[in-house]
């Protein structure tokens, strides 16, 4: 970013006594612009032990496996977030939310949290976001082909956690 959101004027890398790190300051007003990660919520959809994932139709990343993930709105919890993505990316209607974990990703700039959930209705579609949606038992997860590392790491938890022993 080169401009204040705040005045307009140009923002430069500053290092400020009050922070631990350089800041963007603007010239003109002294908006310190701090940039933080974006916060992502997703859910691991379940029914019969199988785990509904979408081949992403977009990028990044366009033609990958995920589970149903996106950005948290303002007003919206990661919960309610997990569950409108879910419902917008495959048309499947997700209850019982359980945190699996939260996974940080700095290189992305992304934090992401993640839920399992049983599918409870719905029937999947195929919409901008998807160019495929399948349920997948644990051993016939796509490994090689996924989106993401934080899609790894999550199905490779939830698949730890569902395995017996």
């Amino acid at each position: 970013m080169k401009y204040c959101p705040s005045c307009g004027g140009f923002l430069s890398e500053r290092e400020l006594p009050t922070e631990d790190r350089p800041r963007l300051v603007c010239s003109d007003c002294g908006y310190v612009l701090y940039q933080n990660p974006k916060l992502v919520a997703g859910a691991i959809a379940l029914k019969d032990a199988r785990v509904y994932l979408l081949r992403r139709g977009i990028e990044p990343r366009r033609g990958s496996w995920t589970f149903p993930a996106g950005y948290v709105e303002l007003g919206e919890t990661t919960e309610g977030a997990a569950v409108r993505e879910t419902l917008e990316e495959t048309g499947l209607r997700i209850e019982d939310l359980s945190l699996l974990n939260v996974y940080s990703r700095p290189e992305a700039g992304v934090v992401v949290v993640v839920y399992t959930a049983r599918v409870v209705g719905g029937k999947p579609f195929l919409g901008p976001e998807a160019l495929e949606i399948q349920a997948f038992n644990p051993a016939d997860i796509p490994w090689d082909d996924l989106a993401f590392p934080s899609t790894q790491w999550a199905l490779a938890e939830w698949v730890k956690r569902a395995s017996p022993g």
